[in-house]
């Protein structure tokens, strides 16, 4: 029996995981429901397959291009995507499929004979939530469509639903110095990535470069792709809210 793959991803915010792109490489489209946040993440998508993307709340100039949202047909059902859900037109209305992101959340239900799918965020990992995505996968003779959810795997060491602070907070904290020490540790940690991230520079070549690990990287790049405009003091303030 002869299977058609779409790809369904969502707020990737600048990080693309090997997981991932192994399962993007089996779709032949790729549908991005928003927070791309760079465009090395849409030429890197655009090298696996074709890609219909929709621009985030966090896509910031470099997604001037992008539509809002878009309405198309795939396997013969109308598809309609935009990041929030909420901010939906009256052509969501028409739609079969309406496909969307922003929450981080995996979402998929059927109301009315609609499908709605949110493919959750296969990007920085945010505490208490799964790295997850979609697979659409089509049978030519039948025209049976069915929706896969993908789990991508944690972290090793790490429990899916239970995000640790990362060593280097870890070794901050514990290691006797006085508070404001701490901070300006942590504060030049978190000014070097966000310099290497307005430099266009991947997570990949973050950690090597900086001998940090990934896991604080991601948690600066989720703080930073999350909250445009925010600066140093504001990702550290945020990091200390949320006991990271």
């Amino acid at each position: 029996m002869s299977l058609r793959r779409t790809a369904v991803i969502s707020d990737t915010h600048g990080i693309l995981r090997p997981e991932a792109v192994k399962v993007l490489q089996t779709a032949e489209l790729i549908l991005h429901g928003g927070d791309i946040a760079g465009q090395k993440i849409l030429d890197e998508l655009q090298k696996t397959a074709r890609v219909i993307a929709v621009r985030g709340n966090c896509d910031r100039d470099w997604a001037k291009g992008l539509p809002e949202e878009v309405f198309f047909e795939l396997y013969d059902r109308k598809v309609y995507m935009i990041h929030d859900k909420k901010q939906r037109s009256e052509k969501a209305q028409k739609a079969d499929i309406i496909i969307y992101g922003h929450s981080h959340n995996y979402e998929e239900k059927e109301v009315n004979g609609r499908i709605w799918l949110n493919p959750g965020s296969c990007g920085p990992r945010r505490f208490g939530k799964s790295l997850t995505m979609a697979l659409l996968e089509f049978e030519t003779e039948t025209g049976k469509l069915e929706i896969k959810r993908i789990d991508l795997p944690a972290e090793r060491g790490q429990k899916t639903k239970e995000r640790k602070p990362s060593q280097e907070i870890q070794d901050i904290k514990s290691d006797g110095l006085p508070p404001e020490f701490d901070s300006g540790r942590l504060q030049r940690i978190i000014s070097m990535v966000i310099g290497d991230l307005q430099k266009g520079k991947s997570v990949d070549s973050i950690v090597r470069a900086r001998k940090i690990s990934r896991e604080l990287t991601e948690q600066i790049c989720q703080i930073y792709f999350t909250h445009p405009g925010i600066d140093v003091q504001g990702v550290l303030n945020r990091m200390e809210i949320a006991g990271l």
